[in-house]
């Protein structure tokens, strides 16, 4: 990628995506801005990349497995802001908050499909190349992903109800 130009380009269309896909895999904002950064430094030396998302976070998911598998414990509270303001702004971050909980508990195999396809909204096709795997895997991991989250949140929300 030797245009500036368009390694910007590339860098402002993928950055949030990539930091949120590294954030939830890891539970580190540090580490979620280091491994963005490796992630493109690595890409820059790769120029000419066929499907540069696809690459992007294959490279940050191969690094999270690499190099950055111990860290400390997860900073859910940081990313979403409580309003409280509203009694509709304070439901709707206490459902995010709870969603992202469930998701960062989920095992790593089924948190990679859910982030991949439900929040990065990527193909099981691109899900696929990054996760190596055949994407009836995806497939499978995505939709075991969603059931564990969804008894998570019938779990959770049964027990604010009963408190």
């Amino acid at each position: 990628m030797r245009d500036e130009h368009a390694f910007i380009a590339l860098y402002r269309q993928h950055q949030r995506g990539l930091y949120r896909f590294v954030y939830h895999m890891t539970g580190n904002s540090h580490t979620a801005e280091e491994v963005v950064q490796e992630a493109f430094v690595t890409l820059l030396r790769k120029s000419g990349m066929a499907d540069e998302r696809a690459y992007l976070f294959g490279i940050a998911r191969n690094l999270v497995h690499r190099g950055w598998e111990e860290t400390p414990a997860l900073e859910l509270s940081d990313e979403i802001p409580i309003a409280p303001a509203a009694l509709d702004d304070l439901a709707q971050a206490e459902r995010e908050e709870a969603v992202r909980t469930a998701v960062s508990q989920l095992p790593e195999a089924y948190r990679e499909a859910v982030l991949l396809c439900d929040m990065e909204e990527m193909s099981y096709g691109e899900a696929a190349r990054i996760l190596k795997c055949p994407v009836g895997t995806v497939r499978s991991r995505l939709n075991r992903g969603r059931q564990m989250l969804a008894e998570r949140l019938r779990t959770r929300f049964a027990e604010k109800r009963l408190v």
